[in-house]
């Protein structure tokens, strides 16, 4: 990028599972961007006058405003590729699709469950589960999803998997799992999951900008 153009701006917040997943992207595209760490319980006024949503990511180019982690993540590897993540089965999309809709669900529905008084967390942790066995299926035979190599898809899930692993661990580690539970801990131990989770502080305006990845 010339010195004379902005980098790209990308507001996160370090343990939002969608943060994280649009982190994994650019950090592995090599782009770099200004990262801006956004406090959800405590957002920056001008995050908030921006973006009335509030939610993260949101990334912000020079021609446009991006506010899906999933659209994120395609953004950057459109740019730059170089472990070939988008090198995967259409199936692929078909898993992600599952893993925001149905699963990410019943996710929220175990996790905050004091928000869902008409639901019973167990039956909906039951519904997470299902898609769990099916995915531990799913990576029978390999380290990654589609083979020996991680692919978009692996990345667009395993953050959602952390969060609904942390919300029992003990019951999910008793869980018959075994692909699953190895495919979860080599992402915990990678260089990718370590590189995107340092911690930062939060952003105010006027703070010198913070390039990720550094």
């Amino acid at each position: 990028m010339s010195p004379s153009l902005s980098p790209p701006i990308l507001y996160s917040f370090r343990r939002c599972p969608y943060a994280m997943r649009a982190r994994l992207a650019v950090s592995a595209s090599g782009i770099q961007v200004e990262l801006r760490e956004i406090l959800l319980r405590d957002k920056a006024p001008e995050f908030m006058a921006s973006f009335p949503k509030g939610t993260v990511p949101v990334l912000v180019t020079r021609s446009r405003v991006i506010e899906e982690s999933f659209d994120i993540m395609q953004w950057a590897l459109a740019q730059s590729d170089p472990e070939h993540w988008l090198d995967m089965p259409s199936v692929g999309f078909d898993w992600i699709a599952s893993c925001d809709g149905p699963f990410k669900q019943a996710l929220d529905h175990t996790k905050y469950a004091v928000r869902y008084p008409d639901l019973d967390p167990l039956h909906e942790r039951s519904k997470a589960s299902e898609f769990l066995k099916n995915l531990d299926i799913q990576i029978a035979g390999s380290e990654w999803m589609f083979g020996p190599d991680c692919k978009l898809a692996d990345m667009a899930l395993l953050p959602f998997i952390r969060q609904f692993a942390n919300i029992d661990k003990t019951w999910f580690d008793k869980q018959p799992w075994p692909n699953l539970q190895c495919w979860l801990a080599r992402f915990l131990a990678s260089e990718h999951f370590a590189s995107i989770m340092v911690k930062y502080d939060k952003w105010a305006a006027g703070d010198t900008a913070l390039t990720f990845p550094n």
